[in-house]
């Protein structure tokens, strides 16, 4: 019979050093590997945008007035185009989160549909319903056109960017727990003042993350602008289009100006996911938070 003095000691007990246990140890060489294998995606993700910010020197910034023009063009349209999206898009995205009606996965297909839709064909889409051949036509006697324009340049913004604020309100007025509103109701609280004072600070972070990402997409808009607006400097022309004006000019001073502003776009994209993903995170733990008193 084996004693206890006899009987093998672990490796633990004279010293040796310690093993993983076995599910964790397959689990880092799983996380091992597929690092690993994420690598070339990566790599093939952020080397262009790094090649850009290396190629980038301060005289870009100083090169081209049309640039500036083209900067203050997209802020000024990208916001008005936020402030359209937030005024119509609201009520859907409240719609689509509170009610069950006929017809709502339809509806909220459209919504997407801009999402996958290429900006390209949603512009030629724009330009044929309020161009010449659409209800452009009627504005003719008037001496008023839509197409080519800065309101051209808003629309298309509006067109491809609100299903982001759609989502993300959506997702926003979902997470508002349900007894909160039924006690506001119980108190004599109406439905608008249960929305105002209830819904829409609960469900902040996550409006001004759709927010953001809103402005944001809007600022990057190309293909439809491109199509619905043009490309005239000083009017309709975006950082976007002037990226692809100064960069199809193939000169140097032209190709400077098209990377300054490509790189103004990465850092502000960079920060605006940033910025949006802190705040729904934020909008959903203030919503659990709410749920568990």
């Amino acid at each position: 019979m084996a004693t206890a003095s006899s009987r093998p000691k672990s490796s633990e007990g004279r010293g040796g050093p310690e093993r993983l246990p076995v599910g964790r140890e397959r689990q880092s060489r799983l996380l091992l590997v597929a690092a690993l294998l994420s690598l070339p995606l990566v790599l093939y993700l952020v080397a262009p945008i790094v090649g850009l910010i290396v190629r980038t020197t301060p005289r870009s910034y100083m090169c081209c007035v049309e640039a500036a023009s083209a900067l203050r063009l997209s802020l000024l349209t990208a916001s008005v185009a936020l402030a359209a999206a937030i005024v119509i898009g609201t009520p859907v995205a409240y719609l689509l989160s509170h009610h069950e009606f006929r017809g709502k996965d339809a509806l909220d297909t459209l919504i997407d549909l801009p999402l996958v839709l290429p900006p390209v064909a949603a512009g030629l889409a724009l330009l044929l319903l309020y161009g010449q051949q659409g209800f452009g036509a009627l504005l003719t006697p008037y001496d008023l056109r839509i197409t080519f324009t800065r309101l051209a340049v808003v629309m298309a913004q509006v067109f491809v960017a609100s299903p982001f604020y759609v989502k993300q309100a959506r997702a926003g007025f979902e997470a508002v727990p349900q007894e909160l509103k039924l006690a506001s109701a119980t108190l004599g609280a109406g439905p608008l003042r249960t929305f105002l004072r209830v819904t829409v600070p609960i469900a902040g972070h996550s409006l001004i993350a759709g927010a953001v990402m809103t402005w944001a997409r809007a600022l990057g808009e190309f293909g439809g602008t491109l199509m619905f607006a043009g490309a005239f400097p000083g009017r309709t022309e975006t950082m976007p289009v002037a990226i692809y004006s100064t960069a199809a000019a193939a000169t140097p001073e032209g190709l400077r100006t098209s990377i300054a502003l490509a790189v103004v776009l990465v850092v502000v994209s960079f920060a605006v996911i940033i910025l949006a993903r802190r705040l729904a995170g934020s909008s959903l733990n203030i919503a659990a938070a709410m749920k568990m008193k």
